[in-house]
């Protein structure tokens, strides 16, 4: 699954790196882009599942509606900063059936200088020690790379449409008592300009939901 925002130049990059020999399908949700996303995604290969309503979230939940029945479902971003050639990787603990949950942690794996602004470090750093608080359960990051099972993702039953979707599903993940892992993926700077952590809005919607979502859940717990 590739949710993907004007991301021509970039989503080629992603797509030809994917093992696809480890792949059912390929699906690239074109979230309203207005360059060629979803001519070069098709080129690529890839499903191409139109989604104009804008939010990542909103990408995601509108690419799972559409899937075909599968065991896992695995997330990438279509900017390149992951490397997409890393995903047996990532799907390893639940194929070897160690793991409902897996994040591709750029905290613990090769990140290349630059690769992760200053906000976006503190605020993954201060979002996972929420969720060990609050929850017990360790993580390193947020990252938008990572692989569910299918019944794990049903379980958790995914709302969030934009800036929240990968806290989330980590939130619920620990709250039912999922089985968790983090592996070590590498990190590059993306291709292009950052829509979130890149601008300086972004960085406080995403950081305003990232953490009502952390505390939402944390006194719905209490009650």
């Amino acid at each position: 699954m590739i949710p993907a925002l004007n991301e021509e130049r970039s989503l080629p990059l992603v797509l030809n790196a994917l093992p696809t020999d480890r792949l059912h399908e390929i699906v690239v949700v074109d979230n309203g882009s207005t360059d060629g996303t979803a001519r070069v995604a098709s080129e690529g290969g890839a499903r191409v599942v139109v989604e104009t309503v804008r939010g990542y979230g909103q990408a995601c939940l509108t690419g799972i509606a559409a899937l075909d029945v599968t065991d896992v479902v695995a997330f990438v971003d279509a900017d390149f900063s992951d490397h997409p050639d890393e995903l047996p990787r990532v799907l390893a603990p639940i194929l070897e059936n160690r793991a409902d949950l897996v994040i591709g942690s750029r905290m613990i794996g090769d990140r290349e200088p630059g690769a992760m602004l200053p906000q976006a470090l503190f605020g993954n750093r201060l979002a996972t020690w929420l969720i060990r608080l609050f929850w017990g359960v360790r993580f390193t990051d947020l990252g938008p790379f990572r692989a569910i099972r299918s019944d794990a993702l049903r379980l958790v039953g995914m709302a969030d449409r934009d800036f929240g979707w990968t806290v989330e599903m980590q939130v619920k993940a620990a709250k039912l008592g999922l089985r968790c892992v983090e592996v070590p993926v590498s990190y590059r700077r993306r291709v292009g300009r950052s829509k979130i952590t890149g601008t300086f809005a972004g960085t406080l919607r995403a950081s305003h939901k990232i953490l009502w979502t952390i505390f939402r859940s944390a006194l719905r717990r209490s009650r």
